[in-house]
């Protein structure tokens, strides 16, 4: 059994205890909340403490972790406190040896999950309104738990304890401690990117009111650490998982406009915005700009290729999926290393990542992985790689940038569809031919490398929408061809 020992590290407690989100006496339909990657539903609705409990007790078993190491945490929302409680006592009530790691953001949970070599689970909705809470779960060494790995097979076993009544108690149930690891996700990052040289930097940071407003200052400032050569400016760092000023949902262009307007108001250099559990960071320059998370994963992977090349890796391996900016695998290719497309999704990306001996990923939603970070996806630790970018360079983000996002993009857009797969035949009896190519990987992307533009119709698993993401070679043709698109979806 691994043993963990407390330490004496206080955070802040976490607004709201949580209390009154009993479920109701019908037994609740599980297949609501479980998704293909993690939990998620509404606080008293699809998710409560009995469900919780009840999954807590099917996670030690499905994955076999009587007798072994759980770590729970959970982020700042008012119903986290409650079911971190909840789920201890289904896990303990199974024989596993529950450890309390408090509030964190979900990259401290692969951190922890990667360190100590335990499964783990985070209480968090990412980026949903604060009604919602959910779980991200992990195998030992920040394996994800997907439908694929685990996660649907836990379901159906707590879907059985509840029906049931409850699980049995274990012969020997377990204990219940504590562990901060504020302290050493924040060491571990700054092992991995050396900030203490580079040029004086004033950051904006918006934490949306997630945790972010906890790893930041740990991180970036001097809350735990010595201080670096960087200004932070807080934008909503009280921790509030009711989001009273605008949804932790940077992907939103709305939600960037503070922002934006902070980094012009205060000449900053940068701004850096993060989601409601800080595992996705979003960028804008120096102007209030907007970064592309495509330019961004074009940038580390450049980084990430110079440092494994150094070590002697010949061709290191980015993994990147399909509606990134087709100037990631160039970039890779004309920087000696070799580009691996992959879906959509943080278990396929982490799965590839293992297989292939990846040194970084990245998703145009700003998910970005590293092989150094257990393969698991930070964006507190890409946001260094591109405070360290800057930092070793005079110029300003926005020329900085450039070379890194060369075409022109629509960004996602989303068509409320009844017919999906119908929508998508239309768009391919239109516009396929000799010169355009049709691929059927996670959705159907058609290009045309002579006329230099590519899209990708993905649908949705959960709403009625198709997603559209074109790129091309210029602004005209981007347009041309994106208003052709939505003209035949929406038809």
């Amino acid at each position: 059994m691994l043993v963990i020992q407390s330490q004496d590290h206080p955070r802040p407690a976490a607004p709201g205890n949580g209390r009154g989100l009993r479920s109701p006496l019908v037994t609740i339909d599980l297949s609501a909340s479980f998704k293909a990657y993690d939990v998620r539903g509404i606080v008293g609705e699809s998710i409560t403490a009995e469900t919780v409990r009840a999954t807590g007790a099917a996670f030690v078993d499905v994955l076999g972790l009587a007798g072994l190491t759980v770590l729970v945490g959970g982020d700042m929302r008012p119903s986290s406190p409650e079911f971190v409680d909840a789920f201890a006592e289904g896990a303990v009530r199974r024989g596993a040896d529950v450890v309390k790691i408090g509030l964190i953001s979900t990259d401290e949970l692969y951190y922890a999950s990667g360190t100590f070599d335990a499964a783990g689970v985070t209480f968090t909705a990412s980026h949903n309104p604060a009604e919602y809470n959910g779980m991200k779960m992990s195998k030992a060494g920040a394996v994800p738990v997907s439908s694929e790995t685990g996660l649907y097979d836990i379901r159906d076993l707590a879907q059985r304890y509840l029906d049931e009544g409850g699980a049995p108690e274990a012969p020997a149930p377990g204990t219940v401690t504590e562990r901060d690891v504020l302290v050493g996700y924040a060491e571990y990052l700054r092992s991995l990117v050396d900030l203490s040289g580079t040029r004086p930097l004033k950051v904006v940071v918006d934490a949306g009111n997630g945790m972010a407003g906890l790893t930041t200052p740990a991180v970036l400032g001097d809350a735990v650490l010595e201080a670096l050569p960087l200004e932070i400016v807080p934008l909503y760092f009280e921790l509030d998982g009711t989001f009273p000023n605008h949804p932790a949902n940077p992907l939103e262009p709305a939600n960037l406009v503070d922002l934006q307007r902070a980094v012009r108001e205060h000449g900053a250099d940068l701004g850096i915005a993060f989601d409601g559990d800080a595992d996705r960071c979003f960028v804008v320059d120096e102007q209030g700009g907007a970064v592309s998370p495509s330019a961004v994963t074009a940038l580390v992977a450049e980084r990430e290729i110079e440092r494994a090349r150094a070590a002697g890796v010949e061709h290191p391996v980015i993994i990147h999926n399909l509606i990134t900016s087709r100037a990631v695998p160039e970039l890779v290719t004309a920087r000696g290393g070799r580009p691996v497309r992959t879906r959509v999704g943080h278990s396929f990306i982490k799965a590839v990542m293992a297989e292939e001996g990846a040194v970084f990923g990245g998703e145009h939603s700003a998910h970005y992985y590293f092989k150094d970070f257990f393969n698991a996806d930070t964006g507190m630790l890409a946001a260094m790689h591109l405070l360290a970018a800057l930092g070793e360079q005079d110029r300003p983000l926005s020329e900085l940038m450039h070379q890194y996002d060369p075409y022109a993009a629509s960004g996602e857009i989303n068509s409320t569809v009844a017919d999906k797969a119908g929508a998508v035949r239309r768009v391919v009896d239109a516009l396929a031919g000799r010169d355009v190519v049709v691929e059927e990987l996670d959705g159907t992307t058609l290009s045309c490398p002579g006329e230099g533009w590519w899209f990708n119709l993905r649908p949705s698993n959960t709403e009625p929408f198709l997603r559209l993401n074109v790129e091309a070679k210029d602004r005209a043709t981007m347009e041309r061809v994106r208003d052709r698109v939505l003209g035949i979806v929406r038809a």
